[in-house]
């Protein structure tokens, strides 16, 4: 038994790892676009506030992931195995296509599609997934909202200023603006893995109560510094290129808004996708200057991918615990 409970861990941390390597490109697109850092200086940068997070938030997200969403009578080590797997396959297939789509909903999608292969709907915790579903559609929204009126009102106070100044100006407060969205992007990503690890801990008895223990938090935040570290490449291309032409003003509200949003519901103890919202916050940015300025049919398929990641994970959840769960009784287990 032990030895399964150090495997689940080793998947639970591979896919936090494949979380920041996936959505490496939302704390580094606006960065990386603006030509404020190098790639490399920019995952350096993004990871190092990844890390230095898990010393500033409490884990109020990883108890509502952990046990505000599936009932744990309904969860035992090869659910949590099987979602991790179907969150991990998910997340594999957007980034080699190169799609922002969310490894938290993937997570939770991979999570609550096993549990329900193995005890039917009466699983879900309604209330949990209250929230969670209303947050699909209201963190883009906040980022865009937020994006479009700070990028109004700094147009607004500096209109006066040349564009050589004020881009001059901005490409030092991008250091600060893309720090802030890191810590957000670590504290709201990593607690997800603890929420999971710490429930497999408490399944299998390890734990008597549903308690984060601190190495759980460090190797959870230290994975996913490590898989931003390493950059999600193709995903970086979309997020800061395609949708919207960015200058550093803009990289900066966009940054500033993603990091608002992140941390507000963070301390709310709602899980929200950092990749929702920071691509909410670039095309509100990008629409103040016009709407023609965003790519509304490229944003289009990205609101799709949002859509389809939660029934498309779970989907991969539920068929990875069918396979788990055969090769389990095939091999004599009970």
């Amino acid at each position: 038994m032990l030895t399964l409970v150090i495997f689940i861990i080793f998947i639970a941390l591979v896919f936090d790892f494949l979380n920041g390597f996936h959505d490496s490109a939302n704390s580094i697109a606006t960065i990386v676009s603006t030509r404020v850092l190098t790639p490399r200086i920019a995952v350096m940068w993004a990871a190092a506030f990844n890390l230095i997070a898990a010393f500033m938030f409490d884990v109020h997200i990883a108890k509502t992931i952990g046990k505000g969403l599936i009932e744990l009578t309904a969860v035992n080590e090869y659910v949590i195995m099987s979602g991790l797997l179907g969150a991990i396959v998910w997340n594999l297939i957007t980034w080699y296509y190169g799609i922002p789509s969310s490894s938290s909903h993937a997570l939770i999608g991979g999570y609550a599609g096993a549990a329900v292969a193995n005890t039917g709907l009466s699983c879900i915790i309604g209330s949990g997934w209250t929230k969670t579903l209303i947050f699909i559609v209201v963190a883009p929204v906040m980022g865009m909202l937020m994006g479009f009126i700070l990028m109004f009102l700094m147009i607004w106070i500096f209109h006066k200023r040349s564009a050589t100044t004020v881009n001059l100006w901005f490409r030092k407060l991008q250091l600060i603006s893309a720090a802030a969205y890191s810590l957000g992007h670590g504290t709201n990503d990593a607690q997800k893995t603890m929420g999971i690890i710490t429930t497999l801990l408490v399944t299998a008895g390890v734990l008597k109560s549903f308690e984060v223990p601190m190495w759980v938090i460090l190797s959870s935040h230290f994975a996913i510094a490590m898989g931003t570290l390493f950059g999600g490449w193709r995903i970086v291309k979309t997020m800061g290129q395609k949708i919207t032409k960015l200058t550093p003003a803009m990289g900066f509200a966009a940054e500033s808004a993603g990091a608002i949003t992140l941390l507000v519901t963070a301390f709310s103890g709602i899980a929200v996708s950092t990749t929702h919202t920071i691509s909410g916050a670039i095309m509100g940015v990008g629409a103040t200057k016009r709407a023609s300025a965003v790519r509304w049919g490229l944003a289009g398929n990205i609101v799709i991918a949002w859509i389809l990641t939660i029934p498309a994970s779970a989907l991969v959840g539920a068929v990875s615990y069918w396979l788990v769960n055969g090769i389990h009784y095939l091999a004599g287990g009970q």
